[in-house]
């Protein structure tokens, strides 16, 4: 008893006051100075150690308990100046700076897109949103269509047809623990994350630098748009950027964490676009405008879901678009060519066109439509929103009926066509085509994406958000101005 009674008692190991700050991330940053240490408070007091020596305004000598003479600003060899060590430990780095002589900058800049509108669900907490059925009540079918597989995803959308087994699970989402935004733990698993790659040769250290672009409206204002720096980026040597952007772990930490990741070479034309081309269907517009013409025709009952299937599997790349297109134009054979001044009124422009082309024309960037829609909306669109180039594909109209024949005049404006007519673009404005920016949706824009200096996925079908440098899953076009480095007051100032 005596001999535990005189063990101390071992306390938890805690963060005293002067190990925290309020900011995480200051933390974190490039470099902190530590605390300004006690009992210099001032320049006088660090040169003149002045902890033992009493100064006073009496006439009389001043003396020191150490025998310190007083410091009068000229030092000599006689009387040198005591120096204090004060604790700060400043060091210069210049991981942002320009490189030396003969040398290049490797930085690698990867934008952090919070999906604030596209919350996951928890693997293992049902939806709040969803009710929870009695057990054993749901079907395996009922169970795959609640799931968070996408469509064509996956080739069932049955648990009972799937092949040998289900799908492995997703990673556990970590935004439902450390916040609904980019949390300073969503960027230290990022820096992790890139660690893990080999650097180039010559390279010891992985520096990085954050600025965060856009903040929700909570009062503690957290950030949904985060831009990363890092010098030097991965080995391309090792891994090339292409592959970089599809890699298995930089998914995964998406999924994770609720985000998209935007990898680019931090260099000139990054933060200078001189040309944007956009798709019209499902990336200007929210629609697809041959479903809408196919909408139109009551005989037969099922036609436009007809056309919406091919549209869909055209999209998707499963269809080779020019031969869909042709077969979609051959079902609206017969409607009125005015058609198309009637539907100018019900195309649904995305949110964010308007202002995103607004801050384009102010910093003197070109912008065009290339779509595989028709020539007549697009032309109108292309008017109302100030693009400086509209191409799409032009219908033949019967003079005699005034009514489509079901035949399209021309090249159609497919995949080749839109790289076509973008270099083309591009060539007659003397523009290079590092500095041009592809937006689309469907698998018939990934040759124009492929061919632009950034290839951008908007809301996208599966397989191009696998194959463009960068996607775009929020609720405004406007989140493109993030990619090249603007902020928030920035952007405002451009949309005025």
């Amino acid at each position: 008893m005596s001999d535990k009674s005189n063990t101390a008692r071992v306390q938890r190991p805690s963060l005293s006051s002067n190990m925290r700050s309020s900011s995480y991330l200051q933390e974190h940053q490039q470099y902190r100075a530590p605390n300004k240490p006690e009992g210099h408070y001032g320049i006088d007091t660090v040169v003149e150690d002045m902890n033992a020596t009493s100064i006073t305004t009496s006439p009389s000598p001043i003396v020191s308990p150490k025998g310190v003479a007083r410091f009068k600003g000229i030092p000599s060899p006689e009387h040198p100046p005591t120096i204090v060590d004060s604790g700060l430990s400043h060091e210069l780095s210049h991981p942002n700076c320009t490189p030396a002589p003969g040398t290049r900058s490797d930085r690698l800049v990867a934008t952090l897109y919070y999906k604030s509108t596209a919350p996951r669900i928890s693997n293992a907490i049902p939806s709040p949103q969803q009710a929870s059925s009695p057990a054993g009540s749901q079907s395996p079918k009922g169970r795959a269509a609640d799931s968070e597989i996408p469509r064509n995803m996956a080739p069932a959308s049955s648990l009972d047809t799937f092949p040998l087994e289900p799908p492995t699970a997703e990673p556990e989402p970590l935004d439902h623990l450390y916040g609904s935004y980019v949390s300073p733990m969503c960027i230290t698993s990022f820096l992790h994350l890139m660690s893990s790659f080999p650097l180039p040769p010559g390279a010891s250290d992985l520096n990085s630098a954050h600025r965060c672009l856009k903040l929700d409206q909570t009062p503690d204002h957290h950030p949904l748009v985060v831009e990363l720096t890092l010098s030097p980026g991965p080995s391309l040597d090792y891994l090339p950027l292409a592959d970089l952007r599809k890699h298995e772990l930089i998914y995964r930490f998406e999924r994770e964490w609720n985000v998209d990741v935007a990898l680019r070479a931090d260099t000139l034309f990054r933060r200078y676009p001189r040309l944007v081309v956009f798709d019209m269907d499902s990336t200007l517009i929210t629609q697809e405008v041959i479903d809408l013409l196919a909408a139109t025709i009551k005989d037969p009952p099922d036609l436009a879901a007809r056309v919406a299937d091919i549209t869909h599997r055209a999209m998707l790349g499963e269809l080779e678009f020019d031969s869909a297109f042709r077969e979609r134009v051959k079902l609206l054979t017969g409607l009125p060519g005015t058609l198309f001044n009637e539907l100018r009124p019900v195309l649904d422009v995305t949110n964010g066109v308007r202002p995103l082309l607004r801050a384009l024309k102010r910093l003197g960037v070109k912008t065009a439509v290339l779509s595989g829609g028709f020539l007549p909306l697009t032309s109108w669109l292309a008017g109302e929103l100030g693009l400086d180039y509209a191409h799409a594909n032009e219908v033949v109209i019967d003079e005699a009926t005034g009514r489509l024949t079901g035949e399209v005049k021309g090249c159609i404006v497919g995949a080749e066509r839109k790289r076509e007519l973008l270099i083309e673009i591009a060539g007659k404005e003397g523009i290079p085509l590092d500095q041009v920016v592809a937006v689309g949706d469907g698998a018939n824009d990934l040759l124009m994406m492929d061919a632009a200096g950034l290839g951008v996925a908007w809301n996208a079908k599966p397989r191009v958000q696998m194959e463009a440098s960068a996607r775009l899953n929020g609720d405004s076009l406007l989140d493109l101005l993030y990619l090249f480095g603007f902020n928030d007051e920035e952007i405002s100032q451009l949309i005025q």
